[in-house]
């Protein structure tokens, strides 16, 4: 039996956000990896606050602007639509800011530790 295909989509027809934060939606789950499309609008990490994930994780900014701050460097990583990198397990990061006039969509890709599920 042939598997029908999912309708297309375009990954940066997101509507705007009512007002800053980040909205996720999770657009492929198997066992060991999780793709997201994360659209932020004036958001920024709280203050004090770090991302401390166990898997690694690399992510693009497809469209929009956003900074990144890497626990341990001195100055934010300035981000622009195209721009990616990849973090490993455990590397503490948080969002400084993103644009508060145009939605930032990212595509992230988390890759799970061997016998954790995604």
């Amino acid at each position: 039996m042939t598997q029908k295909a999912p309708p297309l989509f375009n990954f940066l027809d997101v509507p705007r956000p009512q007002g800053p934060g980040e909205t996720l939606e999770v657009l492929l789950a198997r066992k060991g990896v999780r793709l997201e499309r994360i659209v932020s609008l004036g958001h920024a990490t709280p203050e004090g606050e770090w991302y401390d994930q166990r898997q690694d994780e690399w992510v693009m900014l497809a469209a929009g602007r956003a900074a990144l701050l890497i626990e341990g460097e001195e100055k934010a990583r300035e981000m622009k639509a195209g721009d990616c990198l990849f973090l490993p397990a455990h590397c503490r990061h948080r969002v400084t800011w993103t644009d508060p006039e145009s939605p930032s969509v990212w595509l992230a890709l988390h890759i799970m530790p061997e016998g954790d599920r995604a």
